[in-house]
């Protein structure tokens, strides 16, 4: 991880911390991260839960029955740029990373991102809860 990237996850872990401790959600914690932090939702997500790519993707493995095939940190940062660049995460990859991160999979992503999603994919992310 870069040194700026570092630095931002330990602001908002610390962020995070102290928000916690006051009654907030994951989800309200991350749309407090935007207010300093230019990230798409999935990666504010990401920081608001406190986690590394590293701990992100074990966590993947651990949910998903994968033994590092599933997901790699360098994939989950190309999710976590795009639509700007990366690669678009699959319906079913946002469903676990919401479980990860303790919110629904419809707040990983911008309404602008949740079009470019099939009908059924579209659905099937709102209506997980």
């Amino acid at each position: 991880m870069s040194g700026t990237g570092y630095q931002t996850l330990l602001d908002c872990r610390r962020r995070n911390r102290y928000l916690r401790q006051h009654g907030f959600t994951t989800q309200q914690i991350a749309l407090i991260l935007a207010l300093d932090h230019p990230a798409t939702p999935l990666r504010l997500h990401r920081y608001a839960a406190g986690l590394t790519a590293a701990q992100t993707v074990e966590a993947f493995h651990l949910l998903d029955g994968t033994a590092g095939a599933g997901l790699r940190e360098a994939r989950l940062y190309d999710y976590e740029t795009w639509p700007q660049a990366g690669r678009r995460p699959s319906a079913a990859t946002l469903r676990l990373l919401a479980r990860i991160y303790h919110t629904q999979p419809i707040h990983l992503i911008t309404s602008e991102a949740l079009a470019s999603y099939p009908a059924r994919d579209q659905r099937d992310l709102r209506d997980e809860g």
